[in-house]
């Protein structure tokens, strides 16, 4: 039983690099297989019990004649009287016959390889006339010439090949093989307006993931209408939950900014120098909240537009100088004049800002890249920080996680949430943010790639 799994496995893994990976190719392969299938057993069926008999039938005629041919050449006195008899024979068969004075011929089958009527003809010649015979399929393909020795000379007939095989054989492969043919091209048609539909909805729901709403109809088959149907839902049922989540988020931020301006208004008014922890407390939590807001609003109220990612990390890199960074820019282009991509400035804009942010706090030198590749586009943020160990890299991408042995607290403030809003950035866009050590700088490397 092991052994029957292991091979099935082992062929399954031997297969599977040469099938086709898209929907439509592997089921176009399956609709094809078994019509070929089809055709070649009917095919070798057809050459088998159709082909061969008809042929073997007419060359056991032809033999007969040959053999009284060769009967009257025993019965004449002399070669001349042979000859002579055999021209009065030829025009009735309708096929010449020769008696010539030579060497016997060397025994045998000259035909090329494909010549499956010829095999069987040469076949059913030798088990009627005789191993000593020759036969010559080669030279001409309309002609078998035939040589049998004699007492009087080697007897020559040539033969035309429709006597002895079914005059266009290959109509009916022809026939079937033009009818699979159509029969094919029909049904790979059908099935591509069959799978049109399950590309749509593949489309809609990729769209949807790198945050683009894109207008989506369910059609085609029931199944695929039942998955368009409940994709419209589950679509629909989450921009319900971001709407009601932003406008909530919008209320409270309004509720608690109040409290906080009259604690700052009422401060500001106060002479007690003991009140400057005070304002530093409020300061730090107006900040706390803005990243609690940034965070749980995210993107999502935001549309997708043609962004130029070089033009916007100049953009970026222009108001990280104005904060006092000493940051360089470097970009790599492959795609020379094309350096858009559809996607939320805003958005990507406040993911590069808190990773710079990030840079800036823990580090002296920074450095920002942009890569534009053919199907991406690669931010990379690097600093000479202390970075952070790679176990950890996973947990810091989470909301409020902090890793005060790597990262210095003392350094500035902080909540947690800047790598977790660059990572939601990437998200909301199909991409991802990835953490690995600066070759160069020696810090912390954040790359936030995303599809173009």
């Amino acid at each position: 039983m092991s052994l029957r799994v292991t091979v099935d496995a082992m062929s399954r893994f031997a297969i599977k690099p040469f099938l086709p990976r898209s929907l439509f190719g592997r089921a176009t392969l399956i609709l094809i297989i078994p019509i070929l299938a089809l055709q070649l057993v009917v095919a070798v069926v057809f050459i088998q019990r159709h082909f061969e008999d008809v042929t073997q039938q007419m060359t056991r005629s032809i033999a007969r004649e040959i053999a009284v041919a060769m009967q009257i050449i025993e019965t004449s006195p002399t070669r001349d009287i042979a000859q002579l008899r055999l021209s009065n024979l030829s025009s009735p068969l309708g096929f010449p016959l020769i008696l010539e004075a030579r060497d016997d011929p060397k025994p045998g089958t000259k035909r090329v390889f494909y010549d499956l009527s010829g095999a069987a003809m040469s076949k059913e010649l030798v088990s009627l006339l005789g191993p000593r015979i020759a036969i010559d399929l080669k030279t001409n393909s309309k002609i078998a010439f035939v040589e049998m020795p004699t007492e009087l000379g080697v007897l020559q007939a040539d033969i035309p090949r429709a006597r002895v095989s079914t005059t266009n054989p290959h109509q009916l492969l022809v026939l079937m093989i033009s009818t699979a043919l159509l029969l094919m091209i029909i049904a790979i048609l059908f099935l591509r307006n069959q799978v049109k539909p399950i590309l749509k909805l593949a489309n809609a729901a990729e769209a949807f993931g790198k945050g683009r709403s894109e207008s989506y109809r369910p059609e085609g088959a029931e199944e695929v209408r039942r998955a368009g149907s409940a994709f419209l839902s589950m679509r629909a049922r989450l921009e319900r939950q971001i709407e009601q989540r932003t406008r909530m988020l919008s209320g409270v931020s309004h509720d608690l900014r109040t409290p906080l301006t009259r604690m700052k208004l009422t401060l500001a008014l106060m002479d007690d120098p003991e009140t400057a922890d005070m304002v530093r407390d409020v300061n730090d939590m107006e900040q706390m909240l803005e990243g609690f807001l940034a965070f749980a609003r995210g993107d999502t109220l935001e549309d997708m537009e043609a962004v130029d990612c070089v033009q916007l990390a100049h953009d970026v890199l222009a108001n990280a100088r104005r904060s006092g960074a000493k940051i360089n820019l470097s970009t790599q282009i492959e795609t020379p004049g094309r350096t858009e991509m559809q996607a939320k400035r805003m958005a990507i804009t406040r993911a590069l800002e808190n990773l710079i942010t990030n840079a800036m706090r823990y580090g002296t030198r920074q450095r920002l890249s942009v890569h534009m590749l053919e199907k991406t586009c690669e931010f990379v943020v690097e600093d000479n920080g202390p970075g952070i160990p790679q176990d950890a890299r996973e947990e810091m991408l989470r909301p409020f996680a902090r890793l005060d042995t790597a990262r210095n607290q003392d350094e500035g403030g902080g909540v947690g949430l800047g790598l977790s809003i660059a990572m939601d950035v990437a998200r909301s866009h199909g991409g991802t943010l990835e953490l690995s050590d600066s070759a160069d700088l020696g810090g912390l490397k954040a790359c936030l790639r995303l599809p173009r």
